[in-house]
């Protein structure tokens, strides 16, 4: 690939980066895609961007198919490939998007898994316990519970975000996008006794603002919360391999389920797009059936 097409990806990173506001996950992915589809330029001959056509995009499709991808990563670097065009378009780079025809793989349809509440009890009492990293473990389970929000969202939580006036808590979430989420009095009780008792003694004398400590005493990680959630697990003989996002379809999926109307819980999540909420429609459609069938005379 000649040198004149690194400019060219550098001038797009950095429309993500001041433009955007992209978080730094999502601008990798963006790099690593375009220098993959460079890299496929180079194979097939194609000097410039201005040469690729549509029957070359295709190709490319099909050479990620070949390599077995899953169906998002695919449709991911396709929609990455688009927006690149669309961004050359609209400095007049290049003429046309070989990638706007392309078709997208259709997303495998499934179901969030979420906890039952008889098993948030049991992930609860599995953290019971008045020893440091017990009360850590805890208000950690409490929060994300109460609040729906990301694991990376909890890890970057500062002391100064809480509001336990107001009890609410300021979280940063994709694309630095800010928003409050409140939380309840268990949260607030856990949380209260973790900053007045705990954290102090897991610091280590240490000195920093993140509001959760690992037993060192430095900040804890995404990994670190996700790490703990699966020993919680483990600890309530739960036959489960959590996955990051399951505490938040839990909270989503027991608000709807309790009544709590579709555009509120966006608002929780912190969900640009609604539809990106109404995945949890199919739960919730399936738990209206089953109390339909309880309860109706005719059911």
């Amino acid at each position: 690939m000649e040198n004149k097409q690194v400019p060219l990806l550098k001038g797009f990173l950095e429309f993500l980066q001041i433009e955007k506001n992209y978080s730094n996950l999502t601008f990798e992915h963006y790099r690593h895609d375009i220098e993959e589809f460079y890299v496929f330029m180079n194979q097939q001959g194609l000097q410039s961007l201005n040469e690729v056509e549509y029957p070359s995009a295709r190709l490319f499709l099909m050479t990620l198919h070949e390599r077995k991808l899953a169906r998002a990563s695919i449709s991911r670097k396709i929609s990455s490939l688009r927006s690149f065009y669309k961004y050359l378009n609209q400095e007049r780079i290049v003429e046309g998007n070989p990638f706007s025809f392309v078709s997208l793989p259709k997303a495998e349809s499934r179901l969030p898994k979420f906890f039952y509440e008889k098993e948030m009890d049991l992930l609860f009492q599995s953290c019971e316990g008045d020893e440091p990293l017990q009360v850590r473990n805890k208000a950690i389970l409490e929060l994300l519970y109460a609040t729906g929000i990301r694991v990376s969202e909890c890890a970057n939580i500062q002391l100064k975000d809480l509001d336990f006036y107001l009890s609410t808590v300021l979280v940063k979430g994709k694309g630095n996008k800010e928003r409050y989420v409140p939380f309840g009095s268990f949260a607030q009780d856990a949380l209260e006794k973790y900053i007045q008792h705990s954290r102090p003694i897991l610091l280590h004398n240490q000195t920093h603002t993140s509001l959760f400590v690992n037993h060192r005493g430095g900040p804890l990680t995404t990994r670190g919360i996700r790490h703990i959630l699966q020993k919680l697990v483990k600890d309530a003989s739960l036959n489960y391999k959590i996955h990051p996002h399951m505490l938040r379809h839990t909270f989503a999926t027991h608000l709807l389920n309790n009544g709590a109307d579709m555009r509120t819980v966006q608002e929780l999540l912190g969900h640009a797009d609604l539809s990106s909420t109404q995945v949890y429609t199919h739960v919730t459609k399936d738990h209206l059936r089953k109390t339909y069938l309880a309860h109706h005379p005719r059911a």
